[in-house]
């Protein structure tokens, strides 16, 4: 995975789980979903970048 992918995928999951925190904890359900979706955002392009890494080394 390159190091910038890698980053953008930390910083997409990371800010995803404090904004469905931040949802949770005042009880906005719109703030709560988004940071979901910006976490599974994260996570796919974290998969992405793991299936390309699988490719490149076999």
């Amino acid at each position: 995975m390159s190091g910038t992918e890698k980053t953008k995928a930390h910083i997409e999951q990371a800010k995803g789980k404090a904004k469905e925190a931040m949802g949770r904890m005042t009880g906005n359900e719109r703030m709560t979903a988004d940071g979901h979706a910006e976490q599974a955002k994260g996570n796919a392009r974290q998969a992405k970048e793991d299936a390309e890494d699988t490719f490149r080394h076999h």
